[in-house]
């Protein structure tokens, strides 16, 4: 659950890169990084907080260059240290810079071999500082005194071949340009655009939302594919190369849900378009089994379920309201670290139109349940606002297993779904009625945008984890480490101290 841009340009990227990461805020608000290339020296300003927090007026004007790369931050692995804000940076060879999106599930046999075999040190708990030393001893390797695009590319091959899970990756080159590269799943979303600049010279930019690109004023030209790999030199000279031996599109359909900004468009599916076709499913599966249903009003739980209720409340010739207004400045209650301080969120978050409520029996509407500490409360709170029954209904699958991917699922335990079926699942949230998007509808929804896509990676609704790697002990691993308790702030370390690396711009 993190955002990763990067630009070419024929001036000054410093403003275009803090604009970009604005728009992918969403995917990532524990914290943010710009680095910036001119000639062949580098300028960073990384720090925990939002962009707008991270980057005042004396930072920006110290990130130069016509190139540069950026990130935004949720922390699936490692801790939420300023430390492990990215990108991360080593000096050799040729001073590389990078940033990354997902999750390494083959990180400790890795950190062992870079360390081990490859004499290279690791300074953080990050699993992205571990893949940026995996990269660089693999262009070690393969280039001479100057590298060569085909080195770069030979580098990422050998990426591929010794990481496993999933990533989308940033990096930059000191003064040679900017690469970008997809596992070879296509777990994680990466895409690129171009732009004509006035001297003529084409500009171009990559980052996981086609948001950014066309917010941005880019024209999005299109996704990377599983293990494909695209260099753009300082120049703007672009070269891709697919660099996995074996690849195959299984994007997360989790981004469709949840993660991606509805205005997105991931591997040719509108993420619009598709929650809208899983609210036309639900509908149908409610007419299905409830066709005596006595639902006054739908109402959803802002923002992402906005898309599906109205397609619900149109397929039922219902009446669709607005029974919540939200509080713009708390952050999604789904990616805060701790089960409680996202219970006293989501009413920071969240506030209650009463005679949208009084009398009636409404139908909420969210795009999935996790944790179920946010739909009890609101579910409280309908009640408290006057609801005669309050009823829910879930875009997506009841969430049942971790998700080891990149998204902050980290422990089955922590699920309101685990050992419980909806009957218990409803009655541990406190509602009247409860259904679910089935799996098959939630599949087609998403594929209708693009029949080509054959496969998702839906881990976390069916346990089937499609790297292949993933077994009991990794998950109660996975579990010790990331599990609402080892997120505890009183058993992490003090924050006031930094980890080494390149100079940060104060």
């Amino acid at each position: 659950m993190c955002g990763i841009i990067g630009i070419v340009a024929n001036g000054p990227v410093n403003q275009m890169l803090f604009d970009g990461l604005t728009l992918l805020q969403h995917r990532g608000q524990d914290a943010a990084g710009i680095l910036t290339c001119e000639s062949d020296r580098l300028f960073l300003r990384k720090e925990n907080g939002l962009v707008k927090d991270v980057f005042h007026t004396r930072h920006m004007r110290q990130l130069h260059g016509h190139m540069g790369i950026g990130h935004v931050r949720y922390p699936t692995a490692g801790c939420d240290s300023s430390a492990e804000a990215q990108p991360f940076y080593v000096n050799a060879p040729f001073g590389i810079a990078l940033g990354h999106n997902g999750n390494l599930t083959n990180v400790d046999e890795l950190r062992a071999s870079v360390q081990k075999t490859d004499h290279r040190h690791i300074n953080t708990n990050s699993d992205s500082e571990v893949l940026l030393n995996v990269f660089a001893h693999e262009l070690s390797a393969v280039a001479g005194d100057e590298p060569k695009v085909e080195d770069v590319f030979s580098a990422i091959s050998g990426v591929h071949r010794r990481a496993k899970g999933a990533y989308a990756v940033i990096g930059l080159i000191a003064g040679r340009g900017i690469f970008a590269f997809r596992d070879p799943w296509g777990i994680r979303p990466v895409c690129y655009g171009q732009r004509k600049h006035e001297s003529g010279k084409t500009e171009y930019m990559i980052a996981s939302e086609s948001v950014a690109i066309e917010a941005s004023d880019f024209e999005l030209v299109r996704d990377l594919a599983p293990g494909e790999a695209i260099f753009i030199s300082p120049e703007g000279e672009v070269s891709f190369k697919q660099c996995a031996e074996h690849s195959q599109y299984t994007p997360c359909i989790f981004e469709f849900v949840y993660l991606a900004r509805p205005d997105s468009i991931i591997d040719d599916v509108s993420v619009y378009r598709a929650r809208m076709r899983m609210g036309e499913k639900l509908a149908a599966k409610i007419l299905r089994e409830w066709p005596d249903h006595d639902i006054d009003v739908v109402i959803p739980i802002p923002d992402t379920s906005r898309t599906a209720a109205l397609e619900i409340a149109f397929n039922l010739n219902l009446k669709y309201r607005e029974g919540f207004v939200k509080n713009r400045y708390i952050a999604r209650t789904f990616i805060m670290p701790g089960q409680e301080m996202r219970k006293r969120s989501v009413r920071q978050k969240l506030n209650a139109i009463d005679l949208e409520f009084r009398g009636k029996n409404v139908l909420l509407v969210d795009d999935s349940i996790v944790r179920g500490t946010t739909s009890s409360e609101i579910i409280r709170m309908a009640r408290e606002a006057g609801a005669n029954k309050v009823y829910l209904a879930s875009a997506a699958p009841p969430v049942r297993y971790p998700n080891v991917y990149g998204i902050d699922m980290p422990t089955a335990n922590e699920f309101v779904a685990h050992d419980r079926d909806v009957e218990q699942i409803r009655a541990a949230i406190g509602a009247d009625y409860l259904i679910y998007q089935d799996l098959d509808d939630l599949i087609e929804s998403v594929r209708a945008g693009n029949p080509s896509l054959k496969s998702f990676d839906c881990s976390c609704f069916t346990g089937d984890y499609i790297t292949g790697d993933i077994d009991q002990n990794y998950l109660d691993l996975l579990s010790s480490r990331r599990s609402d308790h080892s997120k505890n702030p009183t058993s992490q370390k003090s924050r006031d101290i930094v980890a080494v690396g390149l100079y940060n711009v104060q």
